[in-house]
């Protein structure tokens, strides 16, 4: 058995806060990494400088500093050069190295324009991956483990595995894939594997060839030395043919080296007793006034009339058919013949933007929305809503429900991947020992989804009940603390199967 040590890990990812975010990984990578900080080990994050995006809110970033040192990677007989810059995460020891190349990464968006991705998108990331072997071999990094996010950084562990095994400050390293969404897997055409570096033995359906096809995310999968995704019930769904994708066969292979670890929140940017976007502060011990201040000041910001006997509603999500939003449109005259609000921000599919808004002008004083992000009015939501709603479809983890409870507002969500994990439904039994957080509905259905929204506004109406809830919410623990213990865990197992592999091979 290998010693708890101090561990050099290596984050390669596509995205980060607060340099750059599409969604939920970005905010997940520094904040597993300060957590990692925190308890003693060597952190690094390692991802692309999307130059542009950086350059266009440089002036509220941590500063960016050229190292001099540059690398290249030889990309199917052309050798493309890069720089490495750095930056520090705040609040922390992390070292953050940002690989630029202005060809691959010099563009106004991470990963595609007007809703199309850049069609070298498998050039680019397997650039990146190699790129970050590259790195940690010339600054002489060693890692212990490379702790790879989805598809844009799956072939690290193909590399790790096959070319850089033996290599100086890799003989030890092992590597962890985490899956942060199923559905996006870097599938590509068969004659982008050159641009891999792999041998083309490795295009087979036991490591990188899917349908005829090269796919990233199943690279990873295959090859890494454990294998993570994030909520328990995701990773157990995941070896389901209704949410594996095509992959569920290869998860359920690798089901004893596959570990569900529910993210955990940032509870220094999500706190409501010192968040700098709220009107009021507040606490789970004293969550009056403040949190009724900030339900009357989003009521007012969103044109609806103030009253605080109506449940407010709040959703903060990106619209689409995978948040539920099919269920909302066609639920909508059910649910909106009740007293009671509705606030939406986000943006995404617009069939269901053009349908939100026409909601917004026909119940103008029930529904506002808003298209588009605004970090600051989505915290603003999370503390003045009474009821956040999450009826997803499928959802890997989910950090809203978790942003909910700490704030005080109760989660209308359906069991599915992490929401199933950290909202406790209110019935009898969980009343009673006091453990019900929210309400929870399973069936994919608008009736299903109606008649929760229904028996949430009944309990809304029973002023000692709610607050109950509230109070459970508002004291559960999601910190990342807990989460990176197991993440530490799982790096253990990660190095002793390195350690098996190697003890076979000398065999």
């Amino acid at each position: 058995m290998i010693p708890f040590n101090r561990l050099r890990i290596v984050l390669a990812v596509s995205e980060a806060v607060p340099w750059f975010k599409t969604g939920g990984l970005a905010d997940v990578t520094t904040a597993l990494a300060r957590a990692l900080d925190k308890q003693g080990h060597d952190v690094t994050i390692i991802l692309p400088d999307y130059a542009a995006v950086r350059g266009s809110r440089s002036s509220l970033l941590p500063e960016v500093t050229n190292t001099g040192i540059r690398f290249s990677v030889n990309m199917v007989g052309e050798t493309v050069e890069g720089a490495v810059r750095w930056a520090k995460l705040p609040e922390s020891r992390v070292k953050v190295l940002l690989l630029a190349q202005g060809r691959y990464f010099n563009r106004p968006q991470l990963y595609m324009e007007d809703g199309v991705g850049y069609e070298d998108n498998c050039e680019r990331f397997c650039f990146f991956s190699r790129a970050v072997l590259e790195i940690c071999s010339q600054m002489v990094l060693r890692p212990d483990i490379l702790h790879c996010n989805d598809w844009q950084t799956a072939l690290i562990p193909a590399l790790l595995h096959s070319q850089f095994a033996d290599r100086p400050g890799f003989e030890n390293a092992a590597s962890v894939m985490t899956i942060h969404n199923m559905s996006f897997q870097g599938q590509f055409w068969h004659l982008d594997m050159p641009l891999t570096s792999m041998d083309w033995q490795y295009f087979s359906m036991h490591h990188m060839e899917h349908h005829g096809d090269l796919n990233l995310l199943k690279t990873g999968i295959a090859m890494a030395d454990q294998v993570t995704t994030v909520s328990p019930t995701y990773a157990k769904e995941i070896c389901t043919p209704e949410g594996g994708c095509g992959l569920d066969g290869l998860l359920r292979h690798r089901r004893s080296d596959l570990t569900g670890i529910l993210n955990g929140i940032d509870q220094t940017i999500w706190n409501p007793n010192t968040d700098r976007h709220l009107s009021a502060h507040f606490s789970a011990g004293k969550p009056q006034p403040g949190k009724s201040v900030c339900k009357e000041h989003i009521q007012q910001r969103m044109n609806l009339p103030v009253r605080s006997d109506v449940p407010l509603f709040g959703m903060v999500s990106r619209i689409s058919d995978q948040k539920g939003f099919d269920l909302i449109v066609e639920a909508s005259d059910r649910i909106l013949s009740q007293d009671l609000q509705f606030v939406i921000l986000g943006t995404g599919d617009l069939r269901y933007e053009d349908q939100l808004r026409r909601l917004a002008e026909r119940f103008r004083s029930r529904v506002a929305v808003v298209i588009g992000f605004d970090d600051s009015l989505a915290h603003q939501i999370e503390a003045g809503s009474d009821v956040f709603l999450m009826p997803s479809r499928f959802e890997p983890c989910g950090l809203n429900q978790m942003y909910s409870q700490r704030y005080g507002t109760v989660p209308v969500v359906r069991r599915v991947g992490g929401l199933a994990d950290s909202v406790t439904d209110t019935d009898e039994e969980t009343l009673a020992d006091r453990s019900a957080t929210g309400f929870v509905f399973g069936e994919y259905c608008s009736v299903r989804l109606a008649e929760t929204i229904e028996r949430a506004l009944t309990t809304f109406r029973q002023p000692a009940v709610w607050k109950q809830i509230v109070h459970a919410g508002m004291s559960s623990d999601w910190s990342w603390s807990r989460s990176a213990k197991r993440y530490v865990e799982v790096y253990h197992q990660a190095l002793e199967r390195r350690h098996e592999r190697d003890k076979d091979g000398r065999q």
